[in-house]
């Protein structure tokens, strides 16, 4: 009886992690066709604006000096790439997630390979920025990764 409870939340889980993956490649997307739109010194001034209050009370914010520093390198070529990046991975997501949730055999190991190599991407990228919130996000994708490989192990023991 504990047994199946253990597996219900899990299940429940996993259905909730993988919405949750759907939301984000939607709000992926739709920032990437936003970016399409702003020119990199709007974005710039926009930044400014964002960041002045929090400079003002605190002038060596590293997150905010780079914040800044990034709106101020933010090129056309960048933010093209930028832009295709968010709306291709975020088209992707959307994809897997609503194929899981149909338990798409298929999907469960195309998204553990796009999980993985997200992970490992976002894992180099950590070596070199050390950012905390890719580090989260690393970690949410390992548990996630973790769910989705449960969740075909037991979808293809149910389909034998």
């Amino acid at each position: 009886m504990a047994d199946q409870r253990e597996r219900g939340t899990l299940h429940r889980l996993f259905q909730a992690a993988v919405v949750l993956k759907g939301i984000d490649g939607v709000l992926e997307s739709i920032g990437g066709v936003l970016l399409l739109f702003v020119s990199p010194a709007a974005l710039n001034r926009l930044v400014v604006a964002l960041t002045q209050h929090e400079l003002a009370e605190e002038p060596d914010d590293w997150l905010v000096a780079a914040l800044r520093h990034g709106a101020e390198s933010f090129s056309m070529e960048t933010k093209h790439f930028a832009s295709a990046y968010l709306i291709g991975h975020g088209v992707l997501k959307v994809f897997l997630a609503a194929n899981l949730l149909r338990e798409r055999l298929w999907a469960f190991p195309v998204a553990l390979v796009a999980l993985t190599v997200f992970a490992i991407y976002q894992s180099v990228r950590f070596s070199r920025t050390h950012s905390l919130l890719l580090l989260i996000l690393t970690v949410v994708d390992l548990v996630v990764l973790t769910l989705i490989l449960r969740e075909y192990r037991i979808s293809t023991e149910r389909s034998k």
